[in-house]
């Protein structure tokens, strides 16, 4: 996408996403063994270091949206071969979201400040689709990635297309 480099945000949620639930079949370690019982974290074998390859590739602004925070950046960034991303910082307030929406929507619409996005995390619903539509006033794109897979070529196509789409409507 010439020209739009940084145009649209990514929200990158980390678990479900890039650490799917259970393990990916047929992928190697992204780090050598030592350097993940350095980390501490068993699951962090199950990234796909082509994730942050494939993520790099779609233009976008990434944004971790995850509650590994500051710490994605340290330990997720190096694994998938990514510099430091901006970090969203969730309030420390008790605020219940609205019934049925996701506690991260209306962080997020107010963090994008009017930008168009993508958000990929495995919990977000057709309510927040709902919500983003009438609280966003530009394009969304909400995909669910399936928590059991992470990260799949058909997340990836979805988002490829939707980014086309964008690009063409933005050339209008």
């Amino acid at each position: 996408m010439p020209g739009s480099a940084n145009r649209y945000l990514l929200f990158l949620d980390v678990d479900g996403p890039l650490i799917p639930f259970k393990a990916r079949p047929g992928r190697r370690n992204p780090a050598p063994a030592r350097s993940l019982e350095v980390i501490g974290n068993p699951l962090l074998d199950r990234l796909d270091p082509a994730d942050g390859r494939r993520l790099s590739a779609l233009g976008c602004q990434l944004v971790w949206a995850t509650t590994w925070m500051a710490e994605a950046n340290e330990v997720i960034s190096p694994l998938l071969g990514l510099p430091d991303l901006p970090v969203v910082e969730w309030p420390d307030d008790d605020e219940e979201p609205e019934r049925g929406l996701h506690w991260k929507t209306s962080h997020l619409v107010r963090w994008a400040a009017g930008r168009p996005f993508v958000w990929l995390d495995d919990e977000t619903t057709d309510a927040d689709r709902r919500w983003v539509a009438a609280h966003h006033p530009t394009r969304a794109l909400l995909r669910r990635v399936d928590p059991y897979a992470g990260l799949t070529d058909a997340d990836f196509s979805a988002v490829r297309r939707w980014l086309a789409r964008e690009t063409q409507l933005d050339a209008r």
